[in-house]
């Protein structure tokens, strides 16, 4: 793969990626976990042209475009670093008249991940709180939880709120997948992984399954090694310095690939095809602060650094016909950044 990087700007701890299509433009979408942080979009050649989406605003954790809608999007704001995150919100944003739209939606204390999840023709809410409250930033007493909510058609109107599952000690990494062939949420903690699958027929409830059941900070699911069977590519522990690939054997999870560099404070994992290929691309926080990716070459797993000093928080990929577009919200850099990847 040949990769050709982009630096967009200059965000002060960059951390959340995203993209909308508004009117048939692509537009990428890099915000600021920091307090009175900005969000901004890129588009056109090379995302040469940028847009404000919120100035003043910040602790952006997740963006998520509201599915069948013209750019629309749901985002996190107010989880700042240090884990402060009470005043927790999520927000609407819409293209309105050439600029960018902003209104609450619904208050979440310490919410993290989110999803929009499709199922018999509705859309559902998926929140993920961290915890449930906070008295300094190591009190981890009260665990994390999952929300659930259907998604009005107008979202002015307002989304009754319920818990599915409570007990979550560091409910903080998130990925929409298949699950038994229905499109469901994977969430991570310290007791592992969970997935949370939405109603199928009118009058169904949510179902949860536990998967996994070792310490777990972040996750991604894809068929890496083309068996036709999904992986899991984790983060571990919390914020940990462990990068695996697990392959389910005998009903079990087990460890089939470990990344062999040192590394610390990993945070950022995706998996998916880029340019046709099963692949993971990783980042890390602390130490080389490397941005990765690995490919499974039909006898091991094999890894090649993008580049070293940039400290990626959170990785999104775009796939398109000429090229690929991986999203990158270099952290350590204070970096919005594209990367892309052509054959």
């Amino acid at each position: 793969m040949n990769i050709k990087k982009i630096v967009l700007d200059e965000i002060y701890r960059c951390y959340c990626t995203s993209s909308v299509t508004v009117d048939g433009v692509l537009k990428i979408l890099l915000a600021s976990e920091e307090i009175e942080g900005s969000c901004y979009a890129y588009f056109g050649e090379n995302f040469n042209q940028k847009e404000v989406v919120w100035e003043k605003a910040g602790g952006t954790m997740s963006i998520v475009e509201i599915p069948g809608s013209n750019g629309e999007f749901l985002a996190v704001q107010n989880f700042f670093p240090g884990f402060n995150a009470l005043n927790s919100k999520i927000v609407w944003g819409k293209y309105v008249d050439g600029k960018w739209q902003i209104k609450d939606f619904i208050s979440l204390p310490y919410v993290h991940r989110f999803d929009i999840l499709q199922a018999n023709g509705k859309r559902y809410f998926l929140g993920c709180t961290l915890c449930d409250s906070k008295t300094a930033r190591d009190d981890w007493s009260a665990p994390g939880r999952l929300w659930v909510g259907e998604l009005p058609d107008d979202l002015n109107k307002p989304m009754e709120l319920k818990s599915i599952q409570a007990g979550l000690l560091k409910n903080h990494g998130y990925c929409r997948g298949i699950f038994e062939g229905k499109e469901a949420g994977y969430t991570t903690c310290d007791s592992g992984i969970y997935v949370a699958v939405p109603p199928q027929n009118p009058g169904e409830e949510w179902t949860v399954h536990h998967i996994y059941d070792e310490p777990t900070s972040d996750v991604a699911v894809y068929d890496l090694d083309g068996d036709g069977e999904k992986e899991l590519a984790i983060i571990a522990p919390f914020h940990g310095n462990q990068f695996k690939i697990l392959k389910s054997k005998n009903g079990r999870y087990e460890e089939v690939y470990s990344y062999p560099r040192p590394i610390d404070f990993a945070h950022a994992v995706w998996a998916g095809n880029i340019r046709g290929k099963a692949t993971i691309v990783g980042g890390i926080r602390r130490m080389e602060c490397e941005l990765f990716y690995i490919q499974y070459d039909g006898e091991e797993y094999l890894h090649e650094i993008i580049e070293t000093g940039v400290g990626t928080a959170n990785v999104a990929v775009v796939c398109q016909t000429q090229q690929d577009i991986i999203i990158s919200a270099n952290h350590t850099k204070n970096e919005a950044a594209v990367y892309i990847v052509t054959d």
